[in-house]
Formats: C-alpha cells, sequence, structure tokens
C-alpha cells in the first residue's frame, strides 16, 4: 500500500465527525492557488472584463443546473441546498463582482489576479467578526471565487473532474477526499458517491464539510492548515476523527493497529444498535430521557434512528448558513414545521436564534467582545421585529406538534417578563389573523450564565422548564473564550466551581417541580453520565450518534450507588481530585 520513495508524517486537526477512516487520498484541486498576475493594456480592459463577465454567468448557471437537478432531495438535505442559494446571492454582489471590474480598470490586470484580490479584502472583513458562523462564511466568498477562477481557467468542476479520474474511483468507499476547502456544490455532488472520510486545509464545526461528514456519519477532520499542499494523490491514509489526526503513509504496523481499532469500533457501533429500543432506565427502575440535539431539519432523520425520545435542543442559527439577509417568517415557518411534523408529536424544543453581539440585523456593530456584548436575548429584545419574526413563526409551527421555546442567555428578571410580553404580542397577532397554534406552547430558559444559576428562583417563578447550557456556563464561569485555542486548556468541565453550579441548579429546580435538561457538550459525553445521573440529571440532550453510548451507560448504572458517590465529589475543591473520583465513580 506504501511507495518506497514515501515518508511518514501525521498531522492533527479539529475533529468534527468521528470514527476512523483507511483509504487512499484524492486530491481536490484549489484554482485560487495556482492564479498569476498578468498587465493588460488599456485597450483591452472591456474585453478582459467581458471574459469575467462571462466567468460569472457560466458559474451561476453551471449552480442552477445544480440546483434545478431532479433528484436533489434523494442526494442532498435541503439545507446544504440552500448553501447553493446563498452562492448564487454572491455572485450577484455588487461588493464581490463590481468591485472587481474595478480593480480590472484601476490596475490594468487579468481577471483572475482581480477577483483574488477582491476575495482577500472581503476575507480580511469577515476575520473582523468574532462569531464563528459569520468568520466562516468568508469561506463561501473564498469557494464563489474559486468557482468563477475555474470558468475563467476553463477548467471543470470537482464534480466532473472526479468522474474523469479513473485511476482512483474503481474502489470509492476506500478513497479520502483531501482538499483545501470543499464548497457545498462539493459536497452536495459527492453525496452520489461513497467516499471513506473528508479531510481539508480548512473549515471549523459549522462548515459544510463537518455538516456533510455529519449528515453521512463518516470520519472528517478539517483545520489541517497544510495537508492539501503535503499530500499526493493516492498516498496511503489513516482519518481518525474521533483525535482530529491524520496519518500519512502510514508503517505497516500502525496501519494494522488502526485496522484492528476500526474493527473494534465497527463492532462497538453495531452492538449498541441494539439497544435503540431498550428502555432508557438505571439498573433501579429510574426513567432518564435522552433527546437529541439538531442543527439542521435533516438532523431529525438521525434523532428518529437513534430512538431519540424528541428534540431538546433545535439550534436555529443554521438560518443564517443560508442567506445573506435576515430568514423571513416563512423560511422559519417551514424550517420548523418540517422537523415538527418528522418527531410525530415528541416534543422540539426550538432555541430562539442565539447569535453573537456582532451580528445584528444591519450587520454593521462589532463589539469588543461579543461573547459578553448583546447577544442571544439581549440582541432579540433590542431587535423587536425580528424576534417577532422568529417567535410568529415558531408558534405557528407549534399548531403541528408539541413545542417547546427556549431563551438563550437569560441573566435578569425583566428579560424573561419582555419575553414573555413579546410572546403574548405574537399571539396575538396570530389570533387576529386567524392563524392556529398551541396557545399552551411553553417557554423555557437556558441556564448559561453563572449568575442565572446562583439566582434560579426568579427564573423558575416565570418559567415552565429550564435548560442548562454547559459549553456557556463554563466558559463564563472561569472566565475562558473557548474559542480561543491560547486558552483552551483552561477549558475545565470537571471545575470545582462548574461542577457545584451544576449541582445546586439541579437540586434546586427539582425541589421546585421544575423539569431541567442538560444539553451542553457534557450531556453526549460517557465519562460524565454517571456523575450526572448522580447530581439529579434526568434528562439528557446530545447529538444523535451519542444517544446509544449514553444510553449503555445509564442501563448499567444503579442510582443506590452513584448517588453518595456524586454527593461526595462536592467536597472536592481541585480539578484532579474530582478527576480521580469521577474515574472511581465509572468503575462502580
Amino acid at each position: 500500500m506504501k511507495r518506497n520513495d514515501a515518508v511518514s508524517f501525521t498531522l492533527h486537526g479539529l475533529s468534527v465527525s468521528g470514527g476512523i477512516a483507511i483509504g487512499r487520498a484524492l486530491l481536490m484541486s484549489h484554482a485560487t492557488l495556482e492564479v498569476a498576475h498578468l498587465a493588460i493594456p488599456a485597450r483591452r480592459v472591456e474585453q478582459e472584463i467581458a471574459r469575467f463577465d462571462r466567468a460569472v454567468v457560466a458559474a451561476r448557471e453551471g449552480l442552477v443546473r445544480l440546483r434545478e437537478r431532479k433528484d436533489q432531495v434523494a442526494i442532498a438535505p435541503r439545507e446544504l441546498m440552500a448553501f447553493i442559494d446563498l452562492h448564487i446571492l454572491f455572485l450577484s454582489d455588487p461588493e464581490l463582482v463590481d468591485a472587481t471590474r474595478r480593480i480590472i480598470r484601476e490596475r490594468l490586470c487579468n481577471a483572475e489576479w482581480a477577483l483574488v484580490q477582491r476575495m482577500e479584502h472581503l476575507v480580511e472583513q469577515f476575520n473582523q467578526f468574532e462569531d464563528p458562523y459569520l468568520q466562516e462564511r468568508k469561506y463561501d466568498v473564498l469557494q464563489v471565487g474559486e468557482r468563477i477562477i475555474r470558468a475563467l481557467l476553463g477548467r471543470p468542476d470537482h464534480a466532473v473532474s472526479l468522474k474523469t479520474r479513473g485511476k482512483l474511483s474503481a474502489k470509492e468507499e476506500a478513497l479520502i477526499i483531501v482538499a483545501h476547502d470543499l464548497s457545498p456544490v462539493d459536497t452536495i455532488s459527492f453525496k452520489e458517491h461513497h467516499f471513506a472520510a473528508f479531510v481539508t486545509d480548512v473549515g471549523g464545526v459549522t462548515s459544510h464539510t463537518a455538516i456533510l461528514a455529519r449528515s453521512m456519519a463518516i470520519p472528517a477532520v478539517v483545520g489541517l492548515f497544510s495537508a492539501r499542499a503535503m499530500i499526493r494523490d493516492g498516498d496511503p491514509l489513516i482519518v481518525d476523527g474521533r483525535r482530529g489526526i491524520l496519518l500519512v503513509n502510514p508503517d505497516a504496523q500502525v496501519l494494522e493497529e488502526y485496522r484492528i481499532r476500526k474493527e473494534e469500533i465497527d463492532l462497538e457501533k453495531s452492538k449498541l444498535k441494539r439497544l435503540r429500543f431498550s428502555a432508557s432506565e438505571t439498573l433501579d427502575g429510574t426513567p432518564v430521557r435522552l433527546l437529541a440535539n439538531i442543527e439542521l431539519p435533516a438532523d431529525v432523520h438521525a434523532a428518529l434512528d437513534s430512538g431519540a425520545a424528541g428534540i431538546g435542543l433545535f439550534r436555529t442559527e443554521f438560518l443564517f448558513l443560508r442567506r445573506s439577509d435576515m430568514p423571513s417568517e416563512e423560511e422559519q415557518f417551514e424550517a420548523y414545521r418540517q422537523v415538527v411534523q418528522a418527531m410525530e408529536g415528541r416534543p422540539v424544543t426550538i432555541r430562539t436564534f442565539d447569535l453573537g453581539g456582532d451580528k445584528t440585523p444591519d450587520m454593521q456593530r462589532t463589539p469588543t467582545n461579543p461573547a459578553l456584548g448583546r447577544r442571544a436575548i439581549r440582541l432579540l429584545l433590542a431587535s423587536p421585529a425580528l424576534f417577532q419574526r422568529q417567535l410568529r413563526a415558531i408558534l405557528r409551527a407549534s399548531h403541528y406538534g408539541k413545542v417547546r421555546i427556549l431563551i438563550p442567555m437569560l441573566s435578569h428578571a425583566r428579560q424573561i417578563e419582555a419575553t414573555l410580553a413579546a410572546v403574548a404580542q405574537a399571539k396575538a397577532s396570530l389570533s387576529e389573523a386567524g392563524v392556529p397554534f398551541d396557545a399552551n406552547a411553553e417557554i423555557g430558559g437556558m441556564i448559561e450564565i453563572p449568575g442565572a444559576a446562583l439566582a434560579l428562583p426568579m427564573f423558575m417563578r416565570r418559567l415552565s422548564f429550564l435548560s442548562l447550557g454547559t459549553n456557556d456556563l463554563i466558559q463564563y464561569t472561569l472566565a475562558i473564550d473557548r474559542t480561543d485555542e491560547e486558552v483552551a486548556g483552561l477549558y475545565d468541565s470537571l471545575h470545582p466551581a462548574v461542577v457545584a453550579l451544576i449541582a445546586q441548579t439541579l437540586s434546586a429546580a427539582e425541589k421546585a417541580g421544575t423539569p431541567v435538561s442538560l444539553c451542553g457538550e457534557m450531556a453526549g459525553q460517557a465519562r460524565f453520565t454517571r456523575l450526572l445521573l448522580g447530581l439529579g440529571l434526568r434528562i439528557f440532550s446530545m447529538h444523535s450518534s451519542q444517544i446509544m453510548e449514553i444510553k449503555e451507560r445509564i442501563i448499567q448504572s444503579d442510582l443506590n450507588e452513584i448517588a453518595p458517590a456524586a454527593r461526595r465529589i462536592l467536597k472536592l475543591d481541585e480539578t484532579e481530585k474530582i478527576e480521580e473520583a469521577v474515574d472511581r465513580l465509572n468503575q462502580l
């Protein structure tokens, strides 16, 4: 499998879809890396602009053809198709198209180079944003630009070139896509194929590659920086999606070790599937509800396949991946209704937009620290038209099943009062228009700010349910930006203060009879399951792929044993001691 001149090395990136894949590299071209700067005489400027315009038209026509294919429903989820709509919008954006024409005229240069200059300027603007969703839209700009450049260079699309590369296409399931980045057009086209894994130089957990890999349940590692330049077509690869590692030209011993590990993982998954119809309860008979977190309506199918009892968190921010302006009420309603109907009466908890302070309706304000600025409910209350649009859409969807509304980042009672008033206003407008909705849809709040956890009674008096958002709770408790790699090592789920806040919230909610779930990453990590059970958690919400593993841990746990051990952990005041105690708890 390994060439004589091959050198073994390892690259580290971000894991966005777990599992292990073993195969050979299939490299995707990256046109923007191959653009030259050519000077043109003034008399040829209009001719060059016309060439650029033809390339833009060709790029748009290619997207429209893909958009109108009759088999798209079978190939790609609706949300990935929506990325095409976003790219079509970019192809009409004066900031990209008109500005490129201006550069050609002013600098007397070829269209390819002018476009790259404009792309770099726009990418720098997107880099100024702190919110990861907005930051990652720079990849949309790059992908649209690359599509135009491929048209200028007379090169085929990735999907077309893939079909012409017969030397590697005989056995697709053994191919690993290696790219600088993958556009939504590429990822949708790849839905027709059966690849082993995806790896890219750029991207994050909300990138197209990550979304595709999770929907296809195949390993993926992104953020590898230089994989595309360092790897050759046909190189043997191992993708370790759990650890975010790419091994290039592995030796025979490493290859055999990973083959054994892959077989073990496949066997584990096969065994866990048998638990789908098993009751989710502890050995002593205590029922535990397992819900699914989703980002896209298409994720609902995985939730149902996993046996989830409902949707514990529908992150509605995905709508901002679909367009360059604010999503309409009708667009939101269709997305929510699709999920609610698919769940067939199971509860669906829809969280209102949890957007950063830099993502405002006018897209102009960039605060110093978005994590502590006007975000989530703060932004929505300051943007009543945006809030009403979403509340009306959610309430309309509630007519088709059991819907609960979840409010993120609450810190003051007046925010709840203002939210309840906004909900009442949305209900009144729908009633006046004769639009049906569930008048009894429950309103709940996210507990993700330490101040909210410490002042819980004022929230429980006004809300029907609570949801612990441990991702932000840990971030705010420890004053750590969880997106900053320089302090990532300080992000500590078992810090004494974090454990105490979780325990206090669960205890207070139990005494008040208020249902409380946990929807942060801790819910889907088996290492924390027994600790959380022992502290009183009875509703877990996680990614669908994690449900079976958590269920297995639950049905192997006896609360009579783990509850006393968990209470003893609350007396510890050092992370290291808590970690040791949690390890012992997991051995009971």
